[in-house]
């Protein structure tokens, strides 16, 4: 199993990365969004966490910019009806905090925002893993993520008003950042100018 590939970014896209080794071997990997966004530009080093997915058709390398994301990811191919392409959209469109969160706390709402993922597919996800993932999550983890309850509602006020749930969590993210977490009213007020930007 190769779990971790260390090495220079020859080409950076979107939904995939091409890492040279230092043995002269590059790879070719498939990544969620929020990996892409993390990683360096192109010629730079990067280290990501990898799970190989082996088929008759062929393999495929998928990396995650951290340890959680690539947990996460094998976890979601555990349930029913779910690959590798829906796990890693899946992970695109939200964080790997937000959908442990989401599948633990039942929030079809936010799982049907995920595109391939209808309400039924949502319910069972949460049949399938919603008691699943308390070993994901540190037991201060509810206690020390950005703005708690606070994000939870300003992305829903912000979904509610028609962005996608990827718009709306990196706007939140970005108001968190800049330090509004006084109060709900302001959190969504600094999430909306930041998504307008």
């Amino acid at each position: 199993m190769i779990s971790q590939l260390a090495g220079r970014i020859l080409v950076k896209e979107l939904d995939r990365v091409e890492i040279l080794t230092a043995g002269g071997v590059a790879y070719e990997l498939a990544v969620p969004l929020g990996t892409f966004e993390s990683i360096p530009r192109t010629d730079e080093s990067c280290t990501l966490h990898t799970h190989l997915v082996v088929r008759d058709d062929g393999w495929q390398l998928y990396g995650f910019a951290t340890a959680l994301e690539q947990r996460v990811f094998r976890r979601l191919l555990a349930a029913t009806g779910v690959g590798p392409s829906l796990a890693l959209g899946m992970l695109s469109t939200l964080s790997a905090d937000r959908l442990i969160r989401a599948i633990r706390e039942r929030d079809v709402a936010t799982l049907t925002s995920v595109p391939r993922v209808g309400r039924k597919k949502a319910e069972q996800l949460i049949l399938d893993l919603a008691d699943k993932l308390d070993d994901l999550v540190a037991p201060d983890r509810r206690q020390r993520r950005s703005g708690g309850v606070l994000a939870d509602d300003a992305l829903r006020a912000l979904v509610s008003l028609g962005y996608s749930a990827a718009d709306a969590e990196q706007a939140v993210r970005a108001a968190l950042e800049s330090g509004a977490r006084e109060d709900a009213a302001a959190l969504i007020r600094a999430a909306l100018a930041a998504v307008k930007r």
